[in-house]
């Protein structure tokens, strides 16, 4: 990453912490995850595996409306989260025509490189971030509701097609997208991306999990609600949501909401998360006391006391959690599961 690019958005940190820690991102920014994080920068610093995150709203551009002053909302709506020089934004479900009724899809669907994404890519590269583009597509004689992922420098990275389109979507032509779900790899770590009533089922983002995702970004027309909280926990991964008509959120690995737009006019959801953070079963209670008289304020630990389970996460670039595991020996709470699962199948009768 663009070692001037980090430069300032320290100073940013440094000026604006409280003010982001009340402000726009939520109240909820002010729990104690998010002011290690903040300690941390106030001290001059980023933390390695800290990463800026936005989604922006649909909300009030309307059904109908020229295609060029949908684009133009929200070109606006991004430039809004610029403050914050997040690494990546996430844009709604074809937001350019949401479900008008008036241009058939044959008319509505690009090609991509297109148009759309053309335009998009030009505001990604002069802001040097990733941008989440949701749109309809035509690929090899097939129309496809289509996310892609486009680069700092203004590239095409990849493209994801919706996995479970709803039956209204079939019938009207689109294609739904292959099983195997891409996950991209940015300079950050990797991510993959699920649309709408994706959220309905768990095979996108066990795949996505599995195969090394650390945010699963959310386009959609509905919120999904407690589905995401599940979906965050159960396969902990980070989930961030851009949605048509509802408050866009950034959810923990933990299910917990971290930052969430609100009824206010602000039409964007931004913050840091620390991909640094694993969760862990309650069988390692006994050995805290000894990490927290190593490590003291270099780690954040909570106990989940209701699930029987504990977070650690990296406060500061002179540890990781994966020294800790490794010096500690400990498993994350999935490698537990898997262990069991496999222990109690060789037992099954």
């Amino acid at each position: 990453m663009d070692n001037n690019r980090n430069m300032s958005r320290r100073g940013f940190m440094k000026k604006g912490a409280v003010v982001a820690g009340a402000g726009i991102v939520g109240e909820s920014a002010l729990n104690s995850s998010f002011a290690g994080t903040r300690e941390s920068a106030e001290k001059g610093g980023r933390l390695p595996r800290e990463v800026w995150v936005a989604s922006v709203s649909a909300k009030g551009l309307g059904i109908d409306g020229t295609k060029e002053r949908k684009i133009n909302a929200i070109l606006s709506r991004m430039e809004q989260t610029l403050a914050y020089q997040p690494d990546i934004i996430c844009l709604p479900e074809a937001f350019v025509y949401q479900w008008s009724r008036k241009l058939s899809l044959s008319e509505k669907a690009e090609e991509v490189p297109g148009p759309t994404t053309s335009i998009i890519a030009e505001f990604a590269r002069k802001h040097n971030c990733y941008v989440i583009c949701p749109l309809h597509t035509k690929e090899g004689g097939r129309f496809y509701n289509t996310a892609v992922l486009i680069g700092r420098k203004g590239e095409i990275v990849g493209k994801y097609h919706k996995l479970y389109p709803v039956s209204s979507e079939i019938k009207g032509g689109i294609t739904p997208g292959p099983a195997k779900v891409p996950v991209f790899d940015t300079d950050f770590g990797k991510i993959g991306i699920q649309i709408c009533f994706d959220a309905n089922w768990h095979e996108g983002f066990r795949s996505l999990s599995d195969s090394g995702a650390e945010i699963v970004f959310f386009s959609s027309a509905f919120d999904g609600g407690r589905i995401l909280n599940l979906l965050a926990w159960d396969h902990e991964v980070y989930i961030v949501s851009s949605l048509w008509d509802t408050p866009g959120r950034i959810i923990d690995i933990t299910g917990d909401e971290l930052y969430k737009s609100g009824r206010y006019p602000i039409k964007h959801v931004c913050g840091p998360i620390n991909l640094d953070k694993k969760v862990f079963h309650g069988n390692h209670m006994e050995k805290i006391y000894e990490i927290e008289a190593k490590y003291g304020r270099k780690l954040i630990i909570k106990i989940l006391e209701d699930e029987g389970c504990l977070t650690i996460e990296s406060n500061s670039p002179d540890v990781t959690v994966a020294q800790v595991m490794e010096e500690f020996d400990l498993i994350t709470y999935r490698q537990y599961l898997k262990n069991e699962t496999e222990f109690i199948e060789k037992h099954r009768l």
